[in-house]
């Protein structure tokens, strides 16, 4: 009787191959949508860059104005806006002005675990 319940969940796809009917509803059920998948995608595609991830560093615990930045990462003010500028319009860091001065800081917390959870699979490994 087992054996019949096993087939009514699965299907053959090919001769040495099944699939489990019901694993994969309850995976679809926690599938990513398309427009979730393409924003998170973005995201990791920013952070895939190593400047942008010295900026997110630099920002976790202070805020900085562009100037403090370009001197801590050894780049052009110029550089460090472009790159903040695709940090912000992906809300990982936001503006504040202060006066005259804008300065960053990371988005929120989210952004900050990222990076840490990002930090710790690289030195786990060795």
């Amino acid at each position: 009787m087992e054996k019949q319940a096993e087939r009514s969940t699965t299907t053959q796809t090919h001769p040495d191959h099944f699939i489990d009917l019901e694993e994969v509803l309850a995976a679809r059920a926690r599938l990513v949508d398309s427009a979730t998948a393409s924003r998170l995608a973005d995201t990791f595609r920013a952070l895939a860059d190593p400047t942008r991830l010295r900026l997110i560093s630099a920002l976790r615990e202070h805020q900085l104005c562009v100037y403090d930045l370009a001197a801590l990462v050894g780049l052009s003010q110029s550089a460090v806006s472009h790159q903040l500028r695709i940090l912000r319009n992906l809300r990982l860091v936001r503006a504040n002005r202060t006066g005259r001065t804008v300065y960053y800081t990371l988005d929120d917390d989210h952004i900050r675990q990222l990076l840490q959870l990002g930090l710790e699979h690289v030195q786990h490994g060795g």
